[in-house]
């Protein structure tokens, strides 16, 4: 399957001009993935979200889906971990044109939903400002929000998967003082760096585990079995 940012213009979740030259949905909703360096676990989840999302869609874009990264303390312009990508690959996700970023105020701002792989990283997104808390969450947390979100009571897609986002974002949000967490590290991923790949594997597979509920509330779409 072709990668959903290859030969498209797209690096780490950035569009090479506005979605109406490209023929894509005016309207558009931006999916931030925080970590720390941005060289392990969110580029995980953003190149396994784009490739969960191209696996449903055809291509994220087509829904007027933006996935990208950044990292708390960010390696800006570095690499992602080898064995990142390896994890990647395999998923049969493309771990190819990557570079970590520095997380700006300018990420958060134009962020639709913003989600971290830690409890800290949600609260350094906060504490940026923006009126960001309603549209921060863990992976996990969020994961958790959806699962109990009846599909019926958003948008159907007929409206357009970016008004189904946003109402997911919403409904999650409404939830999260209800539904709580069994232990606060259950809505957490640690962080693999420096580990082994067998570590990494099953941070990958915590990642995709986590994405697949999501991508699914998204598109309306169950992953291929």
């Amino acid at each position: 399957m072709t990668a959903p940012d290859a030969g498209r213009g797209i690096g780490n979740g950035e569009v090479t001009g506005n979605l109406f030259e490209r023929g894509l949905p005016m309207d558009s909703f931006r999916i931030l993935h925080v970590s720390t360096g941005n060289v392990c676990r969110s580029p995980i989840t953003e190149r396994l979200t784009r490739h969960a999302l191209a696996d449903r869609l055809g291509d994220p874009l087509w829904g007027g889906l933006i996935v990208e990264s950044a990292g708390t303390w960010g390696h800006e312009g570095a690499p992602m971990e080898t064995n990142a990508a390896t994890v990647l690959t395999d998923f049969g996700a493309d771990p190819s044109g990557f570079t970590g970023r520095e997380l700006l105020d300018d990420h958060v701002i134009r962020a639709d939903l913003v989600l971290t792989a830690t409890r800290d990283h949600r609260q350094q997104v906060i504490s940026m400002g923006h009126s960001a808390g309603l549209r921060t969450f863990t992976l996990k947390e969020f994961t958790r929000l959806v699962k109990a979100i009846d599909p019926a009571t958003l948008p159907p897609l007929e409206e357009g998967m970016v008004a189904r986002a946003r109402a997911l974002v919403r409904a999650a949000a409404a939830l999260r003082g209800w539904l709580l967490a069994p232990t606060a590290e259950a809505d957490e991923v640690f962080d693999p760096y420096g580990a082994p790949l067998p570590f990494f594997r099953s941070i990958g597979d915590e990642i995709n585990q986590a994405i697949d509920p999501v991508v699914t509330a998204l598109t309306g779409v169950p992953a291929r079995t």
